[in-house]
C-alpha cells in the first residue's frame, strides 16, 4: 500500500497595498439644451452651387485627360463665368 500524504494548509500573508487618496474631481455634466446652429458658410467663405447646371463634365474640361491642376483651374474658370459662388 502507498501512503498517502496528509493534506497541509498553507497560510497565505496578505499585504496591504499603500494606497494613496486620490481626490476626484467631479466634472458637471451640461444640462442645457444644445441651440440649433445656423448653417455657417463653407470654410473660406466660398459657397458654389451647381444645381440646375446642364453642362456635361466634357463641355467643362474638354475630350482629352487632364491633370488634376488644370481641373481645378477650369472648374474655376467655369464658376466665375457662370456666377455660380457667393463672392
Amino acid at each position: 500500500m502507498a501512503v498517502k500524504k496528509k493534506a497541509t494548509k498553507r497560510k497565505t500573508t496578505t499585504k496591504k497595498k499603500a494606497t494613496t487618496k486620490k481626490r476626484v474631481v467631479s466634472k458637471k455634466k451640461a444640462t442645457t439644451k444644445k441651440k440649433a446652429k445656423s448653417k455657417k458658410p463653407a470654410f473660406g467663405g466660398y459657397a458654389i452651387n451647381f444645381a440646375g447646371r446642364e453642362e456635361t463634365v466634357e463641355q467643362v474640361f474638354g475630350n482629352k485627360p487632364i491633370a488634376p491642376s488644370e481641373m481645378t483651374k477650369r472648374i474655376w474658370t467655369f464658376v466665375k463665368s457662370k456666377s455660380l459662388s457667393n463672392r
